[in-house]
């Protein structure tokens, strides 16, 4: 016996309600245009010019749903090439729109334009975007705000207003002026001279306190804080006096809901927080002030500030509260306990696909070292007259002059070598205090890759060195993909106790990891994102000095697992579209 008359009715009405939805479950289109030029900014008593996007420092923000495409064109009207990154947006199929220059596009040159593709598909939260060339991340970024697609919601309750923070380095000489300096001279990079939370620095500075960014509370209200840390160089800690914090999201993805007094945050890394005004009414200072656990001091030691600021009537007594309880500079511990609470949700509605043990079929060991280069005649500001030199697995990575994914994909020889090694070339006591003597210092260059095949299940052991007593919590980005990290721990990786503490049940998802000094974390992913990956430490001294590397993922059997068509047009890679970028190129270069 058929459907009834009824029947049809309803299905008929529940088919049409699915093609009128079908529209919005494919997401919208969203057009954004970056003017890329110089801006004047008065920060600390002095006037600069700086590169900035559409004038503004910080950036602005994107502003799409889960499933949607934006559409950017980025305009260069500044002096020199740049490349635009959307971090932690997976792209997928799409390489051609990543951003990182030499690595799947070369800059966009002054005087032109290029439009990139950005397809957001499982992200969700808050994300950025930022310049990926030579050290213009300084000034050259923004937040991406991903909500939820239609018909869905958070998995916490909805708060009652959001707000944007970005944490920023700010420099009194022009960066790429010191990056210059610091890359030619091959020793130390100078350090910044203030931190800015959305661009203002705060009342612990020069010529700031009247323009201390303010964030508005209203007693019994939650706040959504949506946090991206651009700091060139070092690892914060934030905090808002007297108030409790709840992280329901990290790199665009919902982890189990965390209270603490504190949070640690490294460059790359963005997160989603909750506050609720429920302290008695007046002003509250938010910090942001620097982790760092290395030996060689050469780091900001400022704290920047802004103001958790009640609503009301109420008498105000002077200052806002300070933290009571706020981690210090060196202080370590908090800053793994924190680390090591964050857990992913694994629920019905955010299931994890972690690869399990039996699954893996790619390993590998990554030693994550800062060296040296030899300069003829002890010519270099580095000990021993030498060149300051990063390095992973001791191949300190050389940027080619045509993009990685250009080469490959065009199948053009003799711009990268497919034979990153899955291991470092010698083994020793990688977190020993005596790691000076010149067969563990130097360092080789080369421009390597990984090859991985389609869908491979991959493991990453990343485990940190002091070699010349230059141990320090490394935040390592991984472009394409996120990854789960499974395991963190203390001095060397022990392959039969370490594998023991692993969680395979709900570990955090991130595209940025905190690898802790003299210890080391494990990373797994599925390599179902063909094209090329760059992988990098992000510190951006570190990055041009070598620590860093790609990954090449290959096509799957189907046109569905293959990248995608290139554009019909790429910035070209031209000797002369870029000088600092082939200065940095030439310098890195030398022996």
């Amino acid at each position: 016996m058929g459907p009834s008359l009824c029947e049809l009715r309803w299905l008929l009405a529940l088919l049409g309600a699915l093609l009128l939805l079908l529209p919005l479950a494919q997401g919208e289109d969203h057009y954004y245009t970056f003017i890329l030029r110089e801006t004047n900014f008065t920060r600390l008593c002095t006037t600069k010019s700086i590169l900035t996007v559409n004038d503004s420092f910080p950036g602005p923000a994107l502003y799409v749903r889960k499933g949607d495409t934006a559409y950017v064109n980025v305009i260069n009207e500044g002096y020199y090439g740049v490349t635009i990154h959307w971090h932690g947006i997976k792209q997928p199929r799409n390489p051609w729109f990543d951003g990182p220059e030499y690595i799947t596009q070369c800059p966009i040159s002054p005087g032109t334009n290029f439009t990139y593709q950005v397809l957001f598909t499982s992200e969700e939260g808050t994300l950025w975007w930022h310049a990926h060339s030579d050290w213009t991340r300084a000034t050259v970024h923004g937040a991406i705000i991903i909500k939820p697609a239609l018909g869905t919601t958070y998995p916490f309750p909805e708060p009652d207003d959001e707000e944007v923070l970005v944490f920023a380095s700010w420099y009194d000489e022009d960066v790429m002026e010191l990056m210059i300096e610091a890359l030619s001279e091959g020793g130390q990079a100078t350090s910044s001279n203030a931190y800015c939370i959305n661009g203002q620095p705060g009342d612990f500075y020069n010529c700031s306190r009247e323009t201390t960014h303010r964030i508005s509370a209203d007693y019994g209200k939650t706040n959504l804080l949506r946090l991206v840390n651009s700091v060139q160089n070092t690892n914060m800690y934030f905090a808002i006096a007297n108030h409790s914090l709840t992280v329901v999201g990290l790199d665009g993805a919902y982890i189990k809901p965390l209270v603490t007094r504190y949070i640690m945050i490294t460059p790359g890394q963005s997160m989603d927080i909750l506050v609720t005004a429920d302290q008695p009414l007046g002003e509250y200072y938010i910090i942001l002030s620097p982790f760092f656990d290395g030996q060689a001091d050469d780091f900001d030691h400022s704290i920047a500030s802004a103001i958790f600021q009640y609503s009301g009537n109420y008498t105000y007594t002077g200052l806002p509260a300070y933290p009571s309880d706020f981690p210090g500079w060196e202080d370590k511990q908090p800053a793994t306990f924190f680390v090591k609470q964050l857990r992913s949700l694994n629920s019905a509605e955010h299931p994890i696909d972690v690869p399990k043990d039996n699954e893996i079929t790619t390993r590998m060991f990554i030693t994550i070292e800062v060296g040296l280069r030899h300069c003829p005649n002890d010519s270099c500001a580095g000990p021993l007259g030498d060149r300051l030199a990063a390095a992973l697995n001791n191949i300190s990575f050389a940027n080619p002059s045509v993009d990685v994914l250009q080469a490959y994909y065009n199948n053009i020889t003799g711009y990268y070598t497919a034979d990153f090694p899955d291991l470092p070339p010698v083994g020793f006591n990688f977190t020993s205090d005596d790691l000076g003597t010149a067969n563990v210092t130097m360092v080789d260059k080369g421009t390597k890759v990984k090859v991985l095949n389609y869908n491979a299940s991959v493991e990453i052991i990343l485990q940190g060195t002091d070699v010349m007593n230059s141990a320090e919590t490394h935040p390592m980005h991984l472009h394409g993909f996120r990854f789960y990290v499974v395991g963190l721990g203390e001095g060397n990786f022990d392959n039969g106790t370490a594998p023991e503490t692993y969680n395979l049940y709900d570990p955090p998802e991130m595209n940025t990891v905190p690898a802790p000094r003299d210890g080391w974390a494990v990373i797994r992913f599925r390599a179902n994102n063909p094209g090329v990956w760059y992988f990098h430490c992000h510190f951006d001294r570190h990055m041009s000095w070598g620590m860093d590397m790609a990954f090449i993922v290959k096509n799957g059997n189907t046109a569905e697992t293959s990248i995608r068509e290139p554009p019909a047009y790429m910035p070209p890679c031209e000797a002369d579209s870029s000088l600092l970028t082939a200065l940095r190129s030439y310098l890195q270069q030398k022996a």
